[in-house]
């Protein structure tokens, strides 16, 4: 008697968890914390890698992390104790502060680009060959994903744009 040949959804999750765990086990995370001197969790390098592309309100903070927005104060709070991050007023709304990068919260993106792009040791050992399958796979994985996360961001952008409101004696 033989034995059945693995059906293409039993292949498919022994994929995903050796991915998985290739990922759990190379996890930079401990090392940003140390190397940023972020303390624990992953919150504050998440907002320091948001800020780069932009200055960001606490809204837009708490919305783009998932979290709420007391916490996200807690997270801008600690990222200005430490200079690399700094509040200041919202050209538009007065009443609103802008949080953005200082020179020192830039050079600490850097230093994190840095640490997340350098590969595994296991994976710069992969033969060429290999390497360049393994490219291609997970770059046709991840096309879908970053076409929908680009759609989502064009979705926030146009929903939340802020409507001017005609007030009885303005």
């Amino acid at each position: 008697m033989t034995k059945a040949s693995p059906t293409q959804t039993e292949i498919a999750a022994r994929v995903w968890s050796a991915m998985h765990a290739f990922v759990t086990a190379n996890d930079r995370n401990r090392e940003l914390q140390e190397a940023l001197g972020l303390g624990r969790g992953t919150g504050r390098v998440k907002v320091l890698l948001m800020l780069a592309n932009r200055p960001a309100t606490l809204r837009d903070i708490a919305a783009a992390n998932q979290i709420d927005r007391p916490y996200a104060t807690v997270i801008v709070d600690k990222l200005e104790s430490l200079g690399l991050a700094e509040r200041t007023a919202h050209p538009d709304d007065f009443r609103r502060k802008l949080v953005q990068l200082t020179e020192a919260g830039r050079e600490s993106v850097e230093r994190a680009r840095r640490i997340f792009s350098e590969p595994p040791a296991g994976l710069a050992a992969l033969a060429p060959a290999d390497l360049g399958l393994l490219d291609a796979v997970l770059t046709r994985l991840v096309a879908p994903v970053a076409d929908a996360g680009r759609e989502r961001s064009v979705t926030a952008r146009r929903t939340h744009r802020r409507v001017p409101v005609n007030r009885p004696g303005s």
